[in-house]
């Protein structure tokens, strides 16, 4: 159905409003979040995320890695003695698997969720906002104790 124009009169000057059929209302668009880069020590396999940053390093969440400071050592390699393995023992690393914080659930990439309509492939950041995890909408008292579990109760994890 297309829109139709109506004339109102108010007061004296006419103005033209546009009315939506009834059951097609327009969806809000939400910005979708930035795409988070993480790297991977190529020696210890410790993941830098910027969303965390490294607080007990001075280092605030936030610090994107290509601004990490010069003097940066791979906080696992220089704890255990492996020698001083600086930016440059880093890789980028595109995490497949999300982890839900409160029951356990594994979103797969590869995988996605045909039962609920998402197709094998979708990437995680490509999930919208309201995304809900399946499981945890299915038990009530996770429901009632901690609400919906969001996209944002999801944490990477390296799996393969």
């Amino acid at each position: 159905m297309a829109k139709r124009a109506v004339k109102v009169k108010k007061a004296s000057s006419s103005v033209k409003r546009s009315i939506q059929p009834k059951g097609k209302a327009k969806k809000p668009r939400v910005a979708k979040a930035p795409v988070v880069r993480r790297y991977k020590c190529l020696y210890c396999n410790y993941v830098y995320s910027p969303l965390r940053g490294e607080p007990h390093n001075g280092i605030p969440e936030g610090t994107e890695f290509d601004d990490l400071p010069d003097t940066y050592v791979c906080p696992i390699c220089g704890y255990q003695g492996k020698g001083k393995i600086g930016t440059w023992g880093f890789e980028e690393w595109k995490p497949t698997k999300y982890i839900c914080s409160m029951c356990g659930y594994i979103y797969d990439e590869v995988r996605g969720e045909p039962h609920h309509g998402i197709k094998p492939g979708t990437k995680f950041d490509d999930l919208p906002d309201d995304y809900r995890c399946p499981v945890c909408a299915l038990d009530p008292k996770i429901m009632k104790f901690f609400g919906k579990v969001l996209k944002q109760g999801f944490d990477a994890i390296d799996v393969v």
